[in-house]
């Protein structure tokens, strides 16, 4: 634990971050980056280049330098970020390097002194310790598992199926014919694939999109214009091998038989709900399921009959759908014209049990969270998942 003196030093250096922004986090990973480059075979480059990793570790550093005296308040911002660190195989030695080169860069930008670098050394250490001990549990409860492992496994693509103009699913079936780990509903699955035409090996997670069955996965994953992976899988043919961690994430269904349940999402972020979906009706949940969706039209609307077929499933199973552009080809496929709005709705959203799920773009799901708060909805019955480095709705 940290003595008063350092969580003192620690906090009163709070105003100093907060004045530099991004801008140390950017000088952070540029240095990290040109004195151990081969760190970017686990980073996510692009996320780089859009600033979303350099702002999702600013915000992360203040929270921590702001609960530095009340670790437990960090505890799912913890969770979170230790089961991404297992789907890249973060090592405790890694540590050691962020470290090394967080502390040069508050040095390096703030010129503190020594008794604030010691002190955020300590703070450092501490919270390196959590994330390593949280992280060898996870990697030991994947390798326990029946079909589990440590690491990563050799995968082989074994069936390939487009679901919408830009999105396809893949079936991935170990190489080794055995079984594989099972999983909750909503959580993801990381690619390892170290291709000659890419710069740096690229890790990316992708959310599973039915039930566990034990001897295979699947996926669904949106072209993204000029996304170097997204891109990659598109091109691939049935028979390609890749590498795959075990299934991880903190975002999953959990509700009780009399929950009612709402799940929303748009585009591609259908791809967690739909396995919860799955989850709720191999379970004939007894009470409410809904399912609203956003797609800009039936071309991209992705699933649209499996979610129709598995629902039919459920005793109480409605959908809405919004298409932001139909076409004229679209008349039967959508309920309403236009950005999802859920105030129509109201009636369907009543009921003070009800456990909503979200998934789509940030700004789809600060939106809905918005208008469900102005329905009264609490914020504690709002789950989400943001695909990328994580930020706050």
């Amino acid at each position: 634990m940290l003595d008063s003196q350092t969580i003192a030093i620690v906090k009163s250096t709070i105003p100093a971050i907060l004045e530099l922004g991004p801008s140390l986090t950017a000088h952070f990973y540029d240095r990290m980056f040109s004195h151990n480059p081969e760190l970017k075979d686990i980073f996510n480059m692009s996320n780089q280049r859009n600033g979303h990793q350099r702002e999702a570790l600013f915000n992360a550093i203040c929270a921590y330098a702001s609960n530095i005296d009340n670790l437990a308040a960090l505890g799912p911002a913890v969770e979170k970020i230790a089961q991404k660190h297992t789907s890249f195989a973060i090592r405790p030695d890694q540590y050691n390097i962020v470290g090394t080169h967080l502390l040069a860069s508050i040095d390096e930008m703030l010129h503190p002194g020594e008794e604030v670098l010691e002190a955020w050394g300590k703070a450092y250490g501490v919270l390196a310790g959590i994330f390593v001990q949280r992280e060898e549990q996870i990697y030991e409860l994947s390798e326990q598992k029946p079909g589990g492992w440590r690491g990563t496994r050799e995968f082989v693509i074994s069936e390939i199926t487009p679901q919408s103009a830009v999105i396809k699913s893949f079936v991935l079936t170990p190489a080794d014919g055995q079984p594989v780990a099972s999983y909750r509903a909503g959580q993801y699955l990381a690619l390892w694939v170290d291709d000659p035409s890419f710069e740096n090996k690229e890790i990316r997670q992708y959310s599973l999109t039915r039930s566990p069955n034990g001897k295979n996965y699947r996926l669904a994953v949106r072209h993204e214009q000029g996304g170097t992976m997204s891109s990659w899988l598109h091109q691939q043919k049935v028979g390609t091998h890749l590498r795959v961690a075990p299934p991880a994430g903190d975002f999953f269904l959990d509700v009780k038989p009399e929950t009612p349940v709402t799940l929303i999402s748009a585009g591609v972020g259908l791809t967690p709900m739909l396995a919860m979906l799955h989850q709720l009706a191999e379970s004939r949940h007894p009470s409410t399921v809904q399912w609203f969706h956003a797609a800009d039209n039936g071309s991209t609307h992705a699933f649209a009959k499996e979610v129709t077929e598995t629902g039919a499933h459920l005793p109480r199973f409605t959908q809405h759908i919004w298409y932001s552009h139909p076409t004229a080809q679209d008349k039967e496929k959508f309920d309403t014209h236009g950005l999802i709005n859920l105030s129509p709705l109201e009636s369907m959203l009543s009921d003070p049990a009800m456990q909503y799920y979200l998934c789509g773009p940030v700004g789809f799901m600060e939106a809905v969270e918005q208008q469900l708060q102005q329905l009264g909805v609490s914020h504690d019955r709002i789950h989400y998942e943001v695909f990328g480095p994580h930020k706050a709705l």
